[in-house]
């Protein structure tokens, strides 16, 4: 009898009659969103709310035509070929982030936002050249076939130095690390973007600057394999002068306590100044034993 029921004729009818109803319900809903669609597209179209110059503020090394071609090219073109990147609801401001700082090392903030509808305002601020990272290990100094490269204050290497005669920029030497500080970096191609010993490079600076007030100068700070830190003095000749060593997870303050300690000790305090020229290193990886050696 059920059955009967549900093959009858007005049941397939009015069955037929539903379908019919629900396929016109969907043919009106997919033309409504076709017909919403092509509107906001023409509307994101609009001239007044779309993106038609660049304007780059902050840089100083970093040429303003490279940053307004990146931005040009990241705004140019559509997405899903409705709607115009230039929209200033739409423009692709973290891909243009993303690309400055992966192309310029040397930019250190970037803040991207839209004035009056229809400017793209690119602020940045660039990196300070403090200190040079110049390899491996210690040349010559003022070799002209040494590639160094700047460093900012955080021993972030960000761009090719060019040669300095003299001592222009205390120089640093060893193995470099990516930003996670994991990834040793092992070939000059990938220097840019790398820290120098991220982990004690702040220690290092505040080491340099004790050093220099009771009377040292260091030119070069060389973080060896082994574990040990060189610290090479200025030198009146092309060579490497005396050097200062020590453990690089010592402390560092206390390493600064016991040099200052021996500098002011006779006979090393007399011979500091008169046999300068003649000091080898002074070895400070013993706890309070400070050893130290003339020619």
């Amino acid at each position: 009898m059920k059955k009967s029921v549900l093959n009858s004729p007005r049941f397939l009818g009015l069955k037929k009659k539903r379908r019919k109803v629900l396929l016109k319900k969907i043919l009106f809903l997919v033309f409504l969103f076709v017909l919403i669609l092509v509107g906001l597209s023409f509307l994101s179209k609009w001239e007044k709310i779309n993106i038609n110059g660049i304007q780059v503020s902050g840089n100083k090394v970093v040429e303003t035509k490279m940053i307004e071609e990146i931005a040009r090219e990241k705004v140019s073109g559509n997405y899903f070929w409705f709607f115009p990147k230039t929209n200033f609801l739409l423009y692709p401001r973290v891909e243009i982030a993303r690309e400055l700082a992966d192309r310029f090392k040397r930019l250190k903030d970037i803040s991207i936002g839209v004035k009056n509808l229809r400017t793209l305002d690119i602020s940045l601020t660039e990196r300070t050249a403090l200190y040079t990272y110049c390899g491996w290990a210690p040349a010559e100094l003022d070799s002209t076939s040494q590639q160094c490269y700047f460093m900012d204050e955080d021993g972030y290497i960000f761009d090719e130095a060019p040669y300095f005669s003299g001592q222009v920029y205390l120089k640093f030497y060893g193995l470099v690390h990516r930003p996670t500080a994991e990834e040793i970096v092992a070939d000059k191609e990938n220097i840019l973007g790398s820290y120098f010993f991220e982990s004690i490079f702040k220690k290092l600076i505040s080491l340099n600057e004790i050093l220099k007030k009771i009377g040292v100068k260091p030119v070069i700070f060389f973080a060896e394999d082994t574990g040990d830190i060189k610290i090479f003095l200025s030198s009146t000749t092309t060579e490497l002068g005396p050097f200062i060593i020590f453990k690089s997870d010592a402390d560092f303050n206390q390493v600064a306590e016991n040099l200052q300690s021996v500098l002011a000790t006779e006979p090393m305090q007399s011979d500091f100044k008169s046999k300068y020229s003649s000091l080898l290193y002074i070895d400070l990886r013993f706890g309070n034993k400070v050893y130290y050696k003339f020619k």
